[in-house]
Order: structure tokens, then C-alpha cells, then sequence
């Protein structure tokens, strides 16, 4: 049991030699630690989750999840130890607020595959119904390129077939003109073969070659288009047939999958919204408690302890400072006094010189150079 306290105090990121001094704050961050933990352990089972459903294989997802898991943890972690309480409401808002907007981010991150693995059963239903509608489309988008060719075939089948249609339908009134003619049930309503008789044969003769000509020139077109529109037919057969099946139901299919399931059903979108409130609950605990926690004996002694740090430091730059004050100073006198100095005697060189040719002029002994 030690050990497991230890363990979680050490999760919380706090000094355990300064909670030693205030042990009534040891069950609060017991329950930070323990809640840090267990956020990377929900961590590790999303991401490998996740990553299952990209690589299909457990030793990748599992590599992988504890990575993960681990650098949630260790993020969640620092979160929570770099917050330190000040005074003041707002002062530990202020300090609050980023920490909160990316322990929200992680939360998003961590219950989107959890939902996945929740909802796993529905969404491959789901799955099974966008795999049609994507094999659909590429059989839709196939068809859409022979089409407009197919139908332009068709178009002028039905042409050529209407205007066999409309010669055979012109031979046969003529034909039934002339034998009504002929068996006196129509035309002149009397039977015989005389020369009216005669005259409508003629033009049912006529007709008929017309059909003939009509069906010699139309009929082996007709075959032709046929014979293309059976061959496009085919054709669009074999490149819906060739289609690559592959396995549809990746991350990214999935979290599509829920979204529709979730406009589909308000059970779903409901289910799905307080999952993922659950997990932002969660990892914004810890900072929440400290947000609205009193200070309490480890924050003053934390802050005592730093502040002893930061007035030894400040001690340390004060010292420091004043002693290279001190050197410069030094220097600046000594070499001013230099100066002067050197001036001096470079001054009373010269007077010197100048006495010299002074008492040379006034004893005559100056010459011109």
C-alpha cells in the first residue's frame, strides 16, 4: 500500500520531501496522481485501438499505444504540477485557462476511439452500408463514361427501327386497300380486279419495295449499334468486375460511420456527446480541484520554499553586482589617476625643454637649423 501511495504522489508531480512536512494533503494528491494515471492508461487503450484499426496488427498497435500512453501521462503530469496556487481567484484562473484548453484538446483526442470501440457493433453495420454506396459510386462513375455512347447507340437504333416501323405500317395499308378492293369489302365496295383494284396493287407493289430498300440499308446498321452496345455493355461489366475490393472500415471510415450514426439516431449523438464529456470531466479533475482547492499547508510551504530560492538567488546577483560595480569604479579611478599623472610629467618634460632652448638663446649659443 506504501507503494502504491508512492506511486501515485509521484503521479501528481509533487515534492514528496515538502508534503512530508503537511501530511493532511497527502489524500488529495492521491486522488490528482491516481487520476493522471489512469487518464494514460485510457490513453494507451484508445491510441491502440486506433492504431489497430490502421496497421491490423496488436504488437504495432501496443508499441505504440504505450507510447503514447506514456507521453499523455507524462504531459498530463506536468500539467498538473506546473499549476501552482497564488492568491486570488482570477490569479489561478489566469494560470488555469491554458492548462484547461489543452487538457480538453487531449480529452477530444483520447474518447473519439473509445466512442469507436463503444459504438463497435453499430458502426460495422453502418460499414457495410457506405461500402455499398462507395462501390455504387465507382460502379456509377464506370457507367457515366459509356453512357452518353450507349445511348447515343440506342438513339439511333430506335431511329432506323421507326423507320422500318413507319414503311412496314405504310405496305400494309396499301396491301389491305388493294385486297379489300379486290374481295369487294372496302375501296368501291364491289369485287372484282378491275383497274382500281390494279392501281392500289401498284402502290402496295411500290410500298413494299420501298420496305425492301428501307430494310436492306437499316437492318445491317441496326446489327452494327447492337453489336457496339452488346461490346460497351461488356466492357463496363469487366471494369466493375476488375474494381479493387479492398477492406473498407479504417479509422477514418469509422469515425464517418459514427458521425452519420449519430445524425441518424439522437440515442447515439446523445450516448456519444456525454462519453466524450465524461472523458473531458476526467482529465480537467485535476485541475479543477487545484483551481477551486483553498490553499492548503504544501501550497505554502512550496511557495516558502521557492521564495527562499528566489531571495538566495536574488542575494546571489545583488553580491555579484555590487562586486563588479566595485571593479569597474576601481579601475576608472586608477586609470584617470594615470592619466593624470602621465600628463604631468609629460608636461614638465616639455617645460623642461622649452628652458633649455630659452637659455641657450639668451647665451647665444642657439643656432638654426
Amino acid at each position: 500500500m506504501s507503494e502504491l501511495k508512492q506511486f501515485f504522489l509521484f503521479c501528481s508531480g509533487i515534492d514528496q520531501n515538502i508534503l512530508k512536512e503537511c501530511p493532511t494533503d497527502e489524500n488529495k494528491y492521491m486522488g490528482i496522481g491516481a487520476t493522471v494515471f489512469f487518464t494514460g492508461v485510457l490513453a494507451f487503450f484508445s491510441s491502440a485501438y486506433a492504431l489497430f484499426t490502421v496497421f491490423d496488427s496488436w504488437i504495432a498497435a501496443v508499441l505504440f499505444g504505450v507510447v503514447w500512453g506514456l507521453m499523455i501521462f507524462n504531459l498530463d503530469r506536468y500539467i498538473v504540477s506546473s499549476m501552482k496556487s497564488k492568491r486570488g481567484f482570477f490569479g489561478n484562473l489566469g494560470m488555469a485557462l491554458p492548462r484547461l484548453a489543452l487538457a480538453i484538446l487531449l480529452a477530444l483526442v483520447i474518447s473519439k476511439p473509445l466512442e469507436l470501440k463503444i459504438f463497435e457493433k453499430e458502426i460495422n453495420a453502418e460499414l457495410l452500408v457506405m461500402e455499398q454506396e462507395k462501390y455504387k459510386q465507382q460502379e456509377d462513375r464506370i457507367q457515366e463514361r459509356y453512357t452518353p455512347q450507349i445511348m447515343a447507340y440506342e438513339a439511333e437504333i430506335e431511329r432506323l427501327q421507326t423507320e422500318i416501323d413507319t414503311k412496314t405500317q405504310a405496305r400494309d395499308e396499301k396491301a389491305l386497300a388493294a385486297l379489300q378492293e379486290a374481295d369487294g369489302s372496302g375501296g368501291s365496295q364491289i369485287r372484282n380486279m378491275g383497274p382500281i383494284y390494279r392501281a392500289k396493287k401498284i402502290e402496295a407493289d411500290k410500298a413494299q419495295v420501298e420496305l425492301d430498300h428501307t430494310l436492306a440499308v437499316n437492318q445491317p446498321q441496326i446489327q452494327e449499334k447492337s453489336l457496339a452496345i452488346t461490346e460497351l455493355k461488356t466492357k463496363v461489366q469487366e471494369e466493375i468486375t476488375a474494381l479493387e475490393r479492398g477492406a473498407f472500415g479504417g479509422l477514418a471510415a469509422r469515425t464517418e460511420a459514427l458521425a452519420r450514426l449519430g445524425t441518424q439516431s439522437e440515442a447515439i449523438y446523445w450516448a456519444s456527446l456525454f462519453i466524450m464529456l465524461l472523458f473531458v470531466a476526467v482529465e480537467t479533475a485535476p485541475i479543477l480541484v487545484k483551481l477551486i482547492s483553498p490553499r492548503s499547508p504544501y501550497d505554502h510551504l512550496i511557495a516558502e520554499h521557492e521564495q527562499q530560492y528566489e531571495l538566495a538567488a536574488k542575494e546571489i546577483m545583488d553580491v555579484r553586482r555590487s562586486e563588479v560595480l566595485n571593479r569597474i569604479k576601481e579601475k576608472t579611478e586608477v586609470g584617470l589617476h594615470q592619466t593624470k599623472a602621465d600628463i604631468k610629467h609629460r608636461t614638465a618634460e616639455i617645460d623642461a625643454e622649452l628652458q633649455d632652448k630659452l637659455d641657450r638663446l639668451r647665451n647665444g649659443g642657439y643656432m638654426l637649423e
